[in-house]
């Protein structure tokens, strides 16, 4: 099976463990960056360039199947070839166009953007062959919308977890919790605003939160008042991130909506302790009271009392951690993710 995989910079150096995992399976596979072949919607010249270069990768490559990481218009040239497209689950899509569209489309034209987008999602999601969804409760929500397509479960959210390993590099001050996570998404990164009450009752424990995006202004002001909280920017991938989670005592996952939770997989590899929101996939990676604590959105006394515990308890954390790092190593390596993937695939495959 030949296999194009489509996918942003920001996934791509997973996508290719994701490639070589495959081949090892005896599949070939050619990685793109979608925006090599995309151009501004109201760019009609440079869209149609973009779109014959695209012709030509899939001219000259000639996929079996086409897997697209992430929505984007590159898949119309994949649609109009008859070519079997997977769509790529990875999040709560229509929430986050919900949230984007309260506080990002603000103008008429980006109004108009908005809704072009959605019609062509929504042609995605109808026409596609497969889609694959990375969680128990994405499944769910894509069925509620599509319940006749085909769609097929898939923790599609890898590491090798070799990879992961204590990396020196980083000196933080102790006891610490670190939070590792992007604001690109307001739905997600406005339950950080919970934290002034954490880091008020907490005086003596320092926050360090390495990440970036368009709504960090909405939080840094609110949050860097208090003396144990500090901000990293965003960490060099992968060895900055090792050395970040090599260093902090806990890791917390402070979200308000996730589609799984990729940097919980990490954390949990490198055999930290782990808090989390209590929200979308995150019940799929931590069992709570086992393997990890789960907290509900906004209840910023559970995130002390919890954080407490393992920042004061060593051997809770300790066997807490050694758990789910048992659980993530045994279901989300990529040579598992690879391995279902074929099995899932092979019956859409052009060449059956």
């Amino acid at each position: 099976m030949k296999l194009l995989i489509i996918g942003n910079n920001s996934r791509f150096f997973h996508l290719k463990e994701f490639g070589e995992e495959l081949k090892k399976n005896g599949e070939q596979y050619k990685l793109i960056y979608d925006v090599d072949f995309l151009a501004s919607f109201f760019n009609f010249t440079l869209k149609n360039r973009k779109c014959n270069e695209f012709r030509r990768v899939l001219n000259d490559f000639k996929p079996d199947i086409v897997l697209l990481d992430r929505l984007s218009n590159i898949a119309l040239p994949v649609l109009k070839a008859a070519i079997p497209l997977v769509l790529l689950l990875r999040g709560n899509y229509w929430e986050e166009a919900r949230s984007s569209k309260e506080t990002v489309y603000n103008s008429p034209q980006k109004r108009f953007y908005f809704f072009m987008k959605q019609r062509f999602v929504d042609k995605c999601f109808r026409e596609s062959t497969l889609i694959l969804p990375i969680s128990k409760y994405l499944d769910g929500i894509v069925r509620e919308r599509y319940p006749n397509k085909s769609i097929k479960m898939l923790y599609a959210d890898g590491r090798n977890p070799s990879d992961w390993y204590p990396q020196k590099g980083m000196n933080l001050k102790h006891p610490c919790v670190g939070l590792l996570q992007g604001a690109n998404i307001w739905e997600k990164t406005k339950e950080m605003l919970t934290l002034a009450k954490v880091l008020e009752a907490m005086p003596n424990v320092m926050f360090y939160w390495a990440g970036d995006g368009p709504y960090r202004d909405q939080i840094l002001p609110v949050l860097k008042k208090y003396d144990n909280f500090k901000w990293l920017g965003s960490l060099q991938y992968p060895d900055q991130v090792r050395q970040f989670l090599t260093e902090i005592d806990v890791y917390a996952l402070v979200s308000g909506l996730e589609g799984l939770g990729q940097t919980l997989i990490e954390a949990s590899l490198m055999k930290k302790p782990v808090v989390a929101t209590n929200v979308g996939g995150i019940p799929e990676l931590i069992e709570d009271d086992k393997t990890g604590f789960l907290v509900d959105k906004g209840d910023y006394d559970s995130w002390i009392r919890k954080l407490s515990i393992l920042i004061t308890d060593n051997e809770k954390a300790s066997e807490m951690s050694r758990k789910n790092y048992n659980f993530i190593k045994d279901n989300f390596s990529w040579e598992t993710i690879a391995r279902k993937f074929c099995e899932l695939i092979k019956p859409y495959s052009k060449l059956e």
